[in-house]
């Protein structure tokens, strides 16, 4: 259907209604200056941390994927095809999360490597030779960061990491204790620390460089996480912990 400005601009109900059936082009002085049409939701399928029984066997392309980010405040993780809107973090998740990386950013002040704490892009393609292969983006906790040269000219980190820290929520466990793990092991990071609040626990991995858990060690009590990548680096569990307000009974 054609119809001139000044009927568009008396009627736009009207015309907004039947874009619902065809495309609308506007005229101005017999001219065709613009095009109102119906608008599509991009068939995303976002899998809600807490609401993953709508998952779907359709994967989206990166390309769906930078649509939905650009397009969006929320912040998002691509796995395997598919996105995860992240929460926002409760409390005591982010007491000891900043508690880890003071610790790491006192080791690693001076050093060649560097702490960084979420939100960052992390790009990783598993056993694949390039990204576009097997496109996965997350956001981790921490990343420890020894390949700065893989910063690309729009400031962009496309390296991999040399350790990754997650800390879980109720809502991520599944994620960062399965999925992620698989991810980071056969995308080349070499350590990979599992922080849980609720036990009070770290596990630990360390990968090989074939790609293989090459260590696992779970951590409780008055234990120490000692990283074997970086000699030096170490927490004690309880001065971790310790930060973490007790539970209360709800009334």
């Amino acid at each position: 259907m054609r119809i001139n400005a000044t009927d568009l601009q008396n009627a736009f109900g009207k015309y907004l209604a039947l874009t619902e059936k065809e495309d609308i082009i506007i005229t101005k002085n017999g001219r065709s200056v613009a095009k109102l049409t119906r608008y599509n939701e991009p068939d995303y399928f976002l899998i809600h941390e807490e609401a993953l029984k709508y998952k779907t066997t359709r994967k989206i392309s990166y390309e769906e994927y930078m649509e939905l980010v650009e397009s969006s405040d929320q912040r998002y993780e691509l796995i395997d095809g598919e996105v995860y809107l992240l929460a926002s973090p409760a409390f005591d998740h982010q007491v000891v999360l900043n508690e880890i990386a003071g610790y790491f950013y006192n080791y690693f002040k001076g050093k060649p490597c560097r702490s960084l704490t979420a939100p960052l892009d992390v790009r990783l393609f598993g056993y694949a030779t390039k990204f576009e292969e097997d496109p996965n983006v997350v956001q981790p906790d921490i990343v420890v960061v020894c390949d700065e040269d893989k910063v690309n000219a729009d400031n962009r980190y496309e390296g991999i990491p040399s350790l990754v820290v997650e800390v879980l929520s109720p809502s991520t466990k599944g994620k960062d204790m399965v999925t992620k793990l698989n991810l980071y092991m056969k995308s080349g990071v070499r350590e990979y620390w599992i922080v849980d609040l609720a036990e009070r626990s770290i596990t630990h991995y360390a990968f090989s460089g074939e790609r293989d858990i090459e260590r696992l060690i779970i951590l409780r009590e008055d234990d120490i996480v000692r990283s074997p990548l970086f000699p030096g680096l170490e927490i004690r569990l309880p001065d971790l912990f310790e930060e973490i307000r007790p539970k209360t009974p709800k009334d």
